[in-house]
């Protein structure tokens, strides 16, 4: 399908939105991660089928969407926000439309959301790879219980300073670990050769990242606890981090449950019980220094938090799916697009057969 942009003002901000599709086609919203914008949906945009109407916007921050501060306080409310009114935003959407809203990542986490404020705008959710629903980091078993008072070694002092100066600094070059192409390759994908040709597209589309203390990664609170660092209420990682985003009961109580399909790679070191963004992980490694063990600081069960929360929805009168990818990393719609086109065709009611 041939994809348009376009710039719309809704909830008060001037949002870049990528468009395809006919506009009484299937409607179908992508909400993209952290480090990323909608130009990370192009590759999956490709494959759709021309009765599909897609629009994908830039988050707040991330694209050519305005560099509007993240208020961390509300968890990702600010993001669901912007998306809820993109739902109404004239041009895009056919008047009333309830989309299959698909999420990625952080995109995930602004999925429920969305879910929970608007329940009857949506058709059905489609999260790649979530944040759990008890936030990122931080906490110790299925229930989500924190693993400090202040969850600390979540948030913005959690990230690598040289990744954000040379996300800052618009870096392209492959030479240190930190650096967003290497971040690209390494964590994003399984396998980098899967990123192909659409490798230049990708790193562009992550090094459109807003940095700073309202933006990403936000800024930071001292903790008595290990690692010393706390979530601060401001920018991106804190707006993740489990002392502010935490919906697994308000999405069990929902009254309105769509069918949810759960897609994961295997391979995915981002979203995963054994995360290498994780500083209680890396802490067990003994890539952190002072790790206190594991009975005071495990490991985020990630995975596991994730599939408990959405069998809480499944018995509380709703439906989900969980579909793991064998080898696949964390972005499973450009590792293995074709599965992950069924799966979103399958939510939307067009066949198959006319991809």
């Amino acid at each position: 399908m041939e994809i348009e942009q376009r710039t719309v003002t809704a909830n008060g901000i001037s949002q870049r939105v990528r468009v395809a599709g006919p506009p009484d086609g299937a409607p179908v919203l992508l909400v993209h991660g952290n480090g990323s914008s909608s130009a990370f949906w192009e590759p999956l945009v490709r494959r759709l089928p021309a009765t599909v109407r897609v629009v994908a916007p830039d988050l707040r921050g991330y694209g050519d969407t305005a560099t509007a501060p993240v208020d961390a306080t509300r968890g990702l409310a600010d993001f669901a926000d912007d998306v809820a009114a993109l739902l109404d935003a004239p041009g895009l959407f056919a008047a009333g439309a309830r989309p299959v809203v698909v999420g990625h990542s952080l995109g995930g986490g602004v999925a429920m959301r969305l879910l929970v404020d608007h329940p009857d705008r949506v058709a059905a959710l489609l999260l790649e790879a979530p944040v759990s629903p008890y936030g990122f980091g931080g906490t110790r078993d299925l229930d989500g219980t924190p693993t400090t008072p202040d969850f600390a070694g979540t948030g913005a002092g959690s990230v690598n300073p040289d990744f954000v100066a040379r996300l800052a600094a618009g870096d392209r070059s492959a030479d240190a670990p930190t650096s967003p192409r290497n971040v690209l390759r390494t964590t994003y994908v399984a396998d980098p050769a899967s990123l192909g040709e659409d490798e230049e597209l990708l790193l562009e589309s992550l090094l459109t990242t807003a940095t700073g203390d309202d933006s990403y990664p936000g800024t930071a609170s001292t903790s008595p606890h290990w690692p010393g660092t706390a979530p601060g209420s401001r920018g991106v990682l804190n707006a993740l981090a489990p002392a502010h985003f935490r919906l697994a009961d308000e999405l069990v109580a929902v009254e309105v449950k769509p069918p949810v399909t759960w897609v994961r790679g295997d391979a995915d070191v981002i979203v995963s019980d054994a995360s290498l963004f994780d500083l209680a992980y890396l802490g067990s490694l003994g890539m952190v220094p002072g790790w206190p063990g594991e009975d005071a600081c495990p490991p985020q069960p990630m995975i596991g938090q994730t599939r408990a929360v959405l069998e809480r929805y499944a018995a509380a009168g709703g439906a989900y799916r969980e579909v793991v990818l064998p080898g696949c990393g964390h972005s499973p719609h450009v590792e293995r697009p074709a599965e992950f086109v069924a799966e979103l065709l399958a939510l939307t009611g067009v066949p198959a057969t006319t991809n």
